[in-house]
């Protein structure tokens, strides 16, 4: 790439990793969006949301934007504010990653909690109402409501163009759903470049998006929490089946890569790739299976990957990630090798 002056030039052509491969000749291929500027994939639906906004006239020079955010949206819409020069409002949580909420701040970016010190609840619905109130209260606010704003899942068209341009093909999407922008938006423009992947979602267990109880969970930045309204970007008509994974399998899978393969994924990745790997031989022979990895874990050191915080909420689970490690030595791909290290 040439030399950029901005910091979103930078959003997009994202790698791609071989994480496991069968003898079939089926494939499974993560999508490396942590290699966007703020690490995560939502920068894309930031820019796309605010790009849309001030092409309806929605959002003026000097304007107020106001989000309710765990974390990665709130990361991407600070970026974007900081150049454009936007107020921007973060309403939050104490649930959200901690450094997430730094780097919020460091950019400029005024965070409103709705939870007292202390209260780690998620507390989605809490979130959008207040930040819904605010926008109304100010004649310069612009509230970009994430989960219902169509300009979400278009900030992800480029993602397929990608995955065209660099594999051809893609037979199976297995990603997490949170707002639903990354996997729909993808599998969107896929069918629109004519390529009709298989859809598979996933969320955690305490999700209401696939049906069944609602619950807490840990997962950051994936699932509707019970009493929060499942988004527009949700498109049932694309999804072929969607599937829920604990927080302690999903944990497990992004300590099990990170300890074999030196890969840091968020919670919400290990989710996507532990389920994908249990199903990977039901693929059909050949079959391209992608997972967006929507962030990278390098925001998780004090959670997911700090056995304390771990046991404290009974999610450790060293059977899991064994298990998890024994699959990935299994569909290692061939040109991946062991380094030998002489013996001293």
């Amino acid at each position: 790439m040439a030399v950029v002056t901005r910091v979103t030039d930078l959003i997009g052509r994202t790698p791609l990793f071989e994480l496991a491969a069968t003898d079939t000749g089926t494939r499974l291929l993560l999508k490396l969006e942590q290699f966007n500027p703020t690490g995560a994939a939502k920068i894309r639906m930031a820019r796309s949301m605010i790009d849309d906004a001030e092409q309806r006239g929605l959002l003026r020079d000097g304007g107020h934007i106001i989000e309710s955010t765990s974390g990665n949206t709130g990361l991407g819409l600070a970026v974007v504010a900081a150049e454009r020069g936007y107020r921007f409002t973060a309403v939050v949580d104490n649930h959200a990653c901690k450094d997430k909420l730094r780097a919020m701040a460091a950019m400029g970016t005024d965070l409103v909690f709705v939870a007292d010190d202390g209260d780690d609840d998620l507390a989605t619905s809490a979130r959008e109402d207040l930040a819904e109130a605010m926008a109304a209260a100010r004649a310069d606010a612009y509230f970009t409501e994430q989960h219902n704003n169509d300009a979400n899942a278009v900030g992800y068209y480029a993602v397929a163009e990608e995955l065209l341009e660099d594999l051809g093909h893609v037979d199976v999407l297995f990603s997490a759903v949170g707002t639903g922008g990354s996997l729909f938006g993808t599998a969107t423009r896929l069918r629109q470049l004519g390529c009709v992947p298989r859809v598979i979602g996933v969320e955690p267990v305490g999700s209401i998006a696939f049906g069944g109880p609602g619950g807490p969970y840990w997962q950051s930045g994936t699932g509707t929490p019970p009493g929060a309204t499942i988004g527009t970007a949700v498109d049932y008509a694309l999804l072929d089946e969607g599937v829920k994974v604990s927080d302690s399998d999903a944990f497990a899978a992004a300590r099990a890569i990170a300890r074999k393969l030196g890969l840091l994924l968020g919670g919400s990745a290990g989710g996507s790739v532990f389920g994908a790997l249990q199903r990977l031989e039901e693929f059909p022979a050949g079959s391209t299976v992608v997972t967006i990895v929507c962030d990278g874990g390098e925001k998780y050191l004090d959670t997911v990957f700090d056995d304390e915080w771990m046991g404290a909420r009974e999610l450790l689970d060293p059977i899991t990630e064994a298990e998890v490690g024994v699959l990935l030595d299994r569909y290692a791909p061939a040109t991946r090798t062991p380094r030998l290290v002489p013996a001293r």
